[in-house]
Parts: structure tokens; C-alpha cells; sequence
């Protein structure tokens, strides 16, 4: 493969990683030792929150009298998408039973999780849309019991957009607090008495960890840190576009990489031409997160194929990835590795990630590889049973017997043996494995 780094990250997503592990693995032993204490001294210490954890039907409805018209119709043009999107994708998936031979029946059975713990970022950014994204997909879903939790912004509590984002998607219970706190305190149920079966929501490289170092305690949507995005564009892209691009993820914060694949050397120098002052432009929050990012995480690759990019996208399987392409089905139909995909010039991840309907909380760190982003199916198991009838029993019973004896088994073969004495008291059945395997 003939790769040229126009730009090589100075970093990846490993840097800083073993600190983190200890400092969240640290926190959540004592937070499970302690329980509500020091969840909310944490919130004091990091959160600056002294107020209650639980918002009341008063404090959302004070913020709901905060949020403009404007803006109240915006989040529900976002939540009336997501929310059809999230049904589709509920409905794609059925029950069934299928008769596998005569008289044995096997099925799937559809059944929501009870508790999800929906985290929501609101630290540096007042993320709305991730309130709709988790919260009214788990509650598509069929999710019994809907806990969310984001920072407190101020001695307000809770973003006012975010709270009324909260609501109106459907959470039952909100709880003001962030980071690895809020994560312990919805899977260790404090605060609400109800531990949550799934831990979903984006969130930086500590809430990320928290919810990996919790799984198997209870389930989570993905690996889901600090945000990226990946660009393939050929000569026409349009390159102030492209790098409006790069630059409109890199703000997300200082770890979060921006990659732009290409074969045109032309491209790559048109749109690291246009970065720096893009970034300069930004309001000095967003310009030093984006600065940083693109610094120390952005990277140009330039290859001599088309089939040379589809490889080294699939391999860095971005969160996002966006096309501007010729012959766009030509690279729809080859990509395998991503996130969510964003076909063309007129799509862009910040569309996705506001209001046209698919999910935003997506893997990063190379996990599309191996898994999709947060839908409706996340909240649902996918559980089987059988039954059969008796004569059925005949041939599942004889083989069972056989297969057990085989792998030594004695205790499940004796299962079989005692069917068949039962059910054919007047048959014999050759239930022994006679030569040596």
C-alpha cells in the first residue's frame, strides 16, 4: 500500500490512557464503598453542585419558561426524527417461531431492559441533541424505567435546554450530576433504588472508561469517547468545505481527531491551507479545543487508489465519515468500517449530530469494526425458547444423549435417557457412542 502522511498525529487515542484507567477505577470503588456521600462529594469537588441530585417537576418546569420558541421547536424537529428513526429500527427486528423439524419449535422473543442510564455531556458544549439521542430511543425502545444524568452548567443547575431536551424525550428520572459520578450513581442505582441494566451516552475519555470498566456489571451501548471524524474527498470536493468540516469536529474538544483521506496531493494542500484559519476564526473556547485537536490528533493521508482509501478507512473505522466523492455508490458499496455514513456534499456529520434522525452516539477508537452505533435494538433482548412435541423428543433426546456421552457430558445425557425411558418405555435406543472418536 502506498500511504503518505501529509500530517501524522502527534497523538492517538492510547495517549494519557493508564492515568485515566487508575483515576476512574479509583473513583468508582469508592463511590460503590460510599455510596450517595460520595457520589455527591464528588459533584461538589468536580461539579461545583451543592443542590439537590434529583430534579423536581419545578425545576424542569422553570426551565422549560427559560427555553425560547425558536428553540423548543428545534429540539422537537430533532426529537420527532430520531424518535421515527428509533421506531423503524425497533421494528426491523420481529419476534418469530419456526418449526425446525416435526414438532420442535424454536423462537425469539423481543423483551426491553428495565433500568437505562442515559448519560448526557454538558460541560464544555450544552449538548441537546444527546438527550434525544439516548433518552427517547431507550423510551421507543420499550425501557421501563428511564434514568438521565448531565452536569449541572451553573448554581441553576442542569443546562435549561438540556433539562427540557430531558423531559420531553421521556426521562422518568434526571439526576444533576456528571462525569464518572453520574456514571456510577445510575449503574450502582443511587439515588432512584434502580441500577441500570445499560449505561449509554458519549461523554470524554473518563465517562468512556467508566462505562468500560462497569461492563458486565451491566451492559453499554459501545465505546464511546471523545469524538472523530473521517473525510474521503477527491479533486471534487470542495476543499473550503472539507475543512469546514474537520475544523466543526475538532472544536469538540482537544483529543478529538479529525482524518481526511485522499488521493489528491491538490486537495490535501487547498485544505490544510484553509484549517488554521478556520480555527483562528472560532470563539476562543472552540478555537484552543480545535487547535489542540487538530495539533495533536489531525492527520492527511494521501493514497494512489480509490481501493487504497476504502483500506485505510476501514482499518481507522471513524465515528463519522463523511464523502465527497465521485461515484458515490462505487464507495457506498466497498466501505465496511464506520460509525454512520454521510453520502455526499449536502449531508454532513453536523446534521447527524443535531437532527436528521440517525443515532449520533456512535463507536470510536476502532469499535466500528465490530459494532453500529446506539439504536432502539441496544435496549432490547433478543431472547430464545423451544417447545416441542413428544415425538419429537424421539430423534432431540437420542442425539442429545449420544452428543453428551461424546464430549463426557454423563449428567445432560442422562437428561435424554430419561425422556425416552418415559415417553417409549416399550423401545430400545442406542444412546452410546460405540467407536472411539
Amino acid at each position: 500500500m502506498t500511504i503518505d502522511y501529509y500530517k501524522k498525529a502527534e497523538k492517538n487515542a492510547s495517549t494519557g490512557y493508564d492515568q485515566t484507567q487508575e483515576t476512574v477505577a479509583r473513583m468508582l470503588a469508592e463511590i460503590e464503598a460510599e455510596g450517595e456521600a460520595k457520589a455527591k462529594e464528588y459533584c461538589r469537588k468536580l461539579d461545583g453542585w451543592e443542590g439537590d441530585v434529583v430534579v423536581s417537576r419545578e425545576q424542569i418546569d422553570a426551565a422549560k419558561a427559560k427555553v425560547p420558541e425558536q428553540l423548543k421547536a428545534d429540539i422537537q424537529f430533532a426529537y420527532e426524527r430520531v424518535s421515527r428513526f428509533a421506531a423503524a429500527q425497533r421494528d426491523s427486528i420481529q419476534e418469530f417461531e419456526t418449526e425446525l423439524s416435526p414438532g420442535l419449535f424454536a423462537g425469539q422473543k423481543l423483551i426491553p431492559m428495565e433500568t437505562a442510564g442515559c448519560y448526557v455531556p454538558g460541560g464544555r458544549y450544552a449538548h441537546i441533541a444527546s438527550a434525544i439521542m439516548s433518552v427517547a430511543t431507550a423510551r421507543t425502545a420499550g425501557v421501563k424505567n428511564v434514568i438521565a444524568c448531565s452536569v449541572p452548567r451553573d448554581e441553576n443547575g442542569i443546562h435549561p435546554a438540556i433539562l427540557y431536551a430531558m423531559d420531553l424525550a421521556g426521562a422518568d428520572t434526571i439526576l444533576q450530576m456528571g462525569g464518572v459520578q453520574g456514571i456510577a450513581s445510575m449503574a450502582f442505582g443511587l439515588f432512584t433504588g434502580k441500577p441500570a441494566d445499560i449505561l449509554v451516552g458519549p461523554g470524554n475519555r473518563f465517562v468512556a472508561e467508566a462505562k468500560r470498566q462497569l461492563f458486565g456489571r451491566c451492559g453499554i451501548d459501545m465505546f464511546a469517547g471523545p469524538t472523530e471524524i473521517g473525510i474521503i474527498a477527491d479533486d471534487s470536493a470542495d476543499p473550503h468545505i472539507v475543512a469546514t468540516d474537520l475544523v466543526g469536529q475538532a472544536e469538540h474538544g482537544p483529543d478529538s481527531p479529525a482524518w481526511l483521506f485522499t488521493t489528491s496531493r491538490a486537495l490535501a494542500d487547498a485544505v490544510s491551507a484553509r484549517i488554521p484559519a478556520l480555527i483562528a476564526d472560532l470563539p476562543e473556547t472552540q478555537s484552543k479545543a480545535a487547535d489542540a485537536a487538530w495539533r495533536d490528533y489531525g492527520e492527511i493521508v494521501i493514497c494512489s487508489s480509490r481501493d487504497e482509501v476504502v483500506e485505510i478507512s476501514d482499518r481507522y473505522a471513524s465515528e463519522h465519515l463523511e464523502l465527497q466523492v465521485e461515484d458515490l455508490d462505487w464507495w457506498v458499496e466497498r466501505l465496511s468500517s464506520y460509525g454512520s455514513l454521510f453520502v455526499g456534499e449536502e449531508t454532513t456529520v453536523a446534521f447527524g449530530d443535531k437532527c436528521s434522525g440517525t443515532n449520533h452516539i456512535l463507536p470510536t477508537k476502532g469499535a466500528a469494526r465490530y459494532t453500529g452505533g446506539l439504536c432502539a435494538e441496544k435496549f432490547l433482548k433478543v431472547v430464545t425458547y423451544q417447545r416441542q412435541s413428544r415425538e419429537a423428543t424421539r430423534a432431540v433426546a437420542a442425539a442429545t444423549a449420544r452428543l453428551s456421552r461424546c464430549e463426557g457430558m454423563e449428567g445432560h445425557a442422562r437428561s435424554g435417557d430419561v425422556r425416552l425411558a418415559k415417553y417409549y418405555p416399550d423401545e430400545t435406543f442406542d444412546l452410546t457412542i460405540t467407536e472411539e472418536v
